[in-house]
């Protein structure tokens, strides 16, 4: 089947392939550096003392990218690569909503058209457990493969464990057994941003806990004529993400530790009547909006606030996509409720197993989300994903949200969602009950306890997966 490629050709980019080389001065760092990630003990990288950039000259690797910003702001850097390299990249720009079964039917081929992927980390248990993904350990550990200035340990700890690590502790995390199968780039969590115009005009507090919140829901309704709080509704996926996102901070869990249903428990219940009252603030027809109409419900000016991805940042400063300039938009911490919590999740790089050129694709990788590369991209409106860029001054004094994204990652759990083998299935199975409830069909204990059973048959189908690269 054919599809639409970008054709990424080298540029002859003498001082950009300049500036790369000044990489070679830095040293080593890896993963057997994090041991809290990893199910294996590994051996400390010898320190490679000069690096072949040249050595798949040649080769054309293929790729499949989503239409996200961190994704679109790479396309430019990367005719870079194909001069430092002399690889020809090839990108298949997809919809989100496309991925996952375009990836699935080329990984499953004995050689598929994809070398390297953007993965949703909801997805990583689902490839691991079908022999998908490559290991990424022992390229990481190989110092002729590994470039010397990586900085494993700068990656945000807590995105490498929720996107990148399977078939640890439990099977969406690291631990004993677990393998790395992704290095994150497009990740995501989740700010409160607001209208500081607004807020300070009619003297609404920031709310830090979830009555506050409920509370500048309606004063915004009241004196500002504002709706209160952007939000995804949609059956399925996106009521899910929605509450998900409120579930983690009221300490509701999907599934308990022993991988049975919790989500019809009282926590979970509170959840949702919270988030009954939340929408009655909300815009029209808020109940069917998926992740863009809720973005653009804040950007054009119909709400006074957005709780979910970060992504919000680079789009407020975006004039094509806002209405509102961007000093009047201000960031906090997720609110709490029983405890301080967000989302974390979004895009990770991964190796198909089937790849022909995985040592090629690992060097790409690497390349994407090495440090001088990273701070360029972020600079041009992708999501943070190393420390180094949360902390660096220059960045801060430009992005008023990394001061509040450095200080939330630090309250994100990659345990707050269960990434078992069927989640696409079961979550889709939750997020229409939960729109139910949204949309005054069901009450909450009746919408939650009737998906019992048919969750429990779909947690059995992955009793006995084992995740193996």
């Amino acid at each position: 089947m054919c599809f639409a490629r970008s054709r990424l050709f080298s540029r002859g980019a003498v001082g950009a392939v300049c500036c790369t080389v000044l990489f070679l001065a830095c040293r080593v760092r890896t993963p057997s550096s994090v041991p809290l990630h990893s199910g294996s003990v590994r051996a400390a990288v010898p320190e490679a003392t000069s690096f072949h950039w040249r050595r798949y000259a040649g080769t054309r690797l293929r790729v499949c990218f989503p239409y996200h910003a961190s994704y679109r702001a790479l396309k430019a850097f990367v005719p870079e690569f194909e001069s430092l390299t002399g690889i020809a990249v090839e990108i298949d720009w997809l919809q989100y909503a496309r991925m996952h079964d375009k990836q699935v039917l080329e990984l499953s081929k004995p050689r598929g058209d994809y070398d390297l992927i953007a993965m949703l980390c909801t997805w990583k248990t689902e490839y691991a457990s079908r022999g998908l993904l490559r290991s990424l350990d022992s390229f990481f550990q190989n110092p002729s493969l590994c470039m010397p200035h990586y900085d494993f340990e700068d990656l945000i700890p807590v995105y490498v464990e929720t996107i990148g690590y399977v078939g640890g502790r439990k099977p969406w995390l690291g631990g004993p057994g677990a393998f790395l199968c992704a290095v994150p780039f497009g990740a995501e969590t989740s700010i409160l941003a607001y209208r500081k115009d607004i807020f300070h005009k009619y003297r609404i507090k920031v709310p830090e806990n979830y009555d506050e919140l409920l509370d500048a829901c309606k004063r915004l309704r009241e004196r500002a004529q504002l709706y209160g709080l952007a939000s995804r509704g949609a059956s399925g996926q996106q009521a899910l993400h929605a509450y998900l996102l409120h579930a983690a901070p009221f300490g509701a869990k999907v599934l308990d530790d022993s991988l049975v249903p919790a989500f019809h428990r009282s926590r979970s219940i509170a959840t949702l009547r919270w988030m009954q009252e939340m929408f009655a603030y909300g815009p029209p027809g808020m109940a069917s909006f998926a992740q863009n109409e809720a973005l653009q419900a804040f950007l054009q000016g119909q709400t006074g606030m957005y709780l979910d991805t970060n992504m919000i940042g680079p789009l407020v400063r975006d004039p094509t996509r806002s209405a509102i300039r961007p000093h009047h938009v201000g960031f906090a911490l997720h609110p709490m409720a029983q405890v301080r919590a967000g989302e974390v999740g979004g895009f990770g790089l991964a190796i198909p197993h089937n790849s022909a050129a995985p040592e090629a694709a690992f060097l790409l990788l690497q390349w994407i989300t090495a440090p001088q590369t990273g701070r360029r991209v972020v600079e041009q409106g992708a999501l943070p994903f190393r420390q180094s860029q949360l902390a660096d001054r220059a960045l801060r004094a430009r992005f008023a949200e990394f001061e509040v994204l450095e200080r939330q990652l630090a309250h994100c759990d990659p345990d707050w969602r269960p990434i078992v083998p069927t989640w696409g299935e079961l979550g889709t199975l939750l997020g229409i009950g939960i729109n139910e409830v949204l949309t005054g069909v069901s009450e909450p204990e009746e919408a939650m306890s009737a998906l019992v059973l048919p969750a429990r048959r779909i947690l059995r189908r992955h009793a006995h997966a084992r995740y193996v690269p």
